[in-house]
């Protein structure tokens, strides 16, 4: 049974696909709107969220389809003990599809060998999220009309935030693409994200502390915010959380057609006065999950029903 886990279960070419699929869904909704007819999406998130959650809901509604499923651990059998792969496999009796997120690495790979119907990773601690980097591929292919020959800024958690690795990922597969990796030092990306994926691919990357200096040499700057949730200590994100605040000053040596991009939720990593700057793109990309989920949940029944 095919799921989505990590951005490399797609190939370069599945994902220009799903790319394909999802700027037709923008361009002729109509068409889709009983593709899913009967079909149910079982929605598992045992770790808070709004945007991915229902972006999963509005995304099966909007194809005919039904949704069931948790917002919260608690709302679970998991509150009286049950086991990740026991709740996957009685949800699988029940949907035909299902969207997980989970606080630790790794759950959702344990679901996928238990369950009986495709599971996506729509998040799993510290480590993966794909379907946020989908969205993220499609803002970044509207906004800037491919992948290809790109620097992309990271700034903010680059240790815990796995928008972040996810989309390192998948953009170092294509070539040109430089990263800019922007963060205080107890914050900076994993070792492993450059030993085994940056390197391989021979991707170029330059570490930094501060944004000003290299904002002119972006082509991309995605934000993120300092994830408290992830520290064991509160001192700790305290004194890291405002670290990068990025506001209309700050973008005044930025490039005019710069893309501002954000996986949110934001906290005051920027300032709501560039909201109304053409370069913010951050609320693009909310709906343009919508859309690429779309694309996503329509592939993976169409190749379970194959």
């Amino acid at each position: 049974m095919r799921s989505l886990i990590d951005i490399k279960d797609l190939s370069v070419q599945e994902i220009g696909e799903l790319i394909a699929v999802a700027e037709d869904i923008i361009a002729d909704p109509e068409k889709y709107a009983h593709k899913c007819a009967g079909k149910k999406l079982a929605t598992l998130f045992f770790e808070p969220s709004t945007r991915t959650r229902l972006s999963f809901e509005a995304a099966m509604y909007e194809l005919g389809g039904h949704v069931i499923g948790f917002s919260s651990a608690q709302n679970s059998s998991t509150a009286k003990g049950e086991s990740v792969s026991d709740t996957v496999r009685t949800v699988s009796c029940y949907a035909d599809i299902i969207a997980m997120r989970h606080p630790k690495e790794g759950a959702p790979l344990v679901a996928s060998r238990r369950a009986s119907v495709p599971i996506i990773n729509a998040g799993d601690g510290g480590h993966n999220h794909p379907t946020q980097t989908l969205a993220d591929l499609l803002t970044i292919h509207r906004e800037k009309g491919g992948f290809e020959n790109l620097t992309i800024g990271l700034c903010g958690d680059l240790k815990f935030g796995r928008t972040v690795h996810s989309l390192i990922t998948a953009m170092s597969r294509y070539g040109g693409v430089r990263f800019v990796m922007i963060s205080p030092e107890e914050l900076c990306v994993p070792e492993y994200i450059k030993t085994e994926i940056l390197d391989p691919a021979g991707s170029p990357y330059t570490e930094c502390r501060e944004l000003e200096p290299v904002m002119e040499q972006l082509d991309i700057l995605y934000m993120t915010r300092v994830q408290r949730e992830r520290f064991f200590n509160e001192a700790d994100y305290i004194r890291l959380k405002d670290t990068y605040v990025l506001t209309e000053d700050k973008l005044r040596n930025a490039k005019q057609d710069l893309c501002i991009m954000h996986p949110l939720p934001r906290v005051n990593e920027i300032s709501v006065s560039v909201d109304d700057d053409p370069r913010a793109c951050y609320f693009k990309q909310v709906l343009y999950g919508k859309y690429i989920r779309m694309a996503l949940i329509l592939k993976l029944l169409q190749e379970a029903k194959a």
